[in-house]
């Protein structure tokens, strides 16, 4: 079985990669786990730190060759807002809810909850079930590597 302690971003590697790995966003956080291939083959990734995996990058094996980290589909809710003001309003309440979000120019992306889905309608959003894949952002709490630690600061979010 071949081995992975190494890793490049996406984009930065143009061979093709001899094979990929698809995983969920909850998933693509990881330090040593054996990895089941699309082609059936299983390698062991093995590295010195955690690392938050996006779609795209790639593991490299000892051989040199690479395998393509791929994110799969998830279902999700698309929140679209009236104006980009609102969009960021939206934001913020999901925020304020410590939710893992998908933000681009025209949408959020977040993960099913219906209790959600109702709150945002309720702010007149604009809410669609997807199916794609889900790459959410990074919080302040995370480092370059996506390492990321609990905090109490001490009130609730209402």
């Amino acid at each position: 079985m071949q081995h992975i302690h190494s890793y490049r971003p996406a984009g930065e590697i143009t061979d093709p990669p001899i094979d990929t790995v698809t995983l969920p966003h909850d998933l693509r956080h990881l330090r040593r786990k054996l990895l089941h291939l699309s082609n059936g083959d299983m390698v062991m990734l093995d590295l010195k730190e955690a690392v938050l995996f996006h779609h795209g990058d790639r593991l490299v094996l000892e051989s040199g060759d690479t395998i393509e980290v791929q994110a799969a589909p998830e279902k999700l809710f698309e929140v679209k807002a009236r104006d980009t003001l609102h969009l960021i309003e939206l934001a913020w309440h999901l925020g304020n809810r410590h939710l893992s979000a998908q933000i681009e120019e025209g949408r959020i992306l977040i993960l099913r909850d219906h209790v959600i889905r109702n709150m945002l309608e309720g702010l007149g959003a604009t809410v669609a079930e997807v199916e794609e894949p889900f790459q959410p952002a990074r919080g302040a709490y995370h480092s370059h590597g996506g390492h990321s630690h609990g905090h109490d600061h001490h009130h609730h979010h209402d």
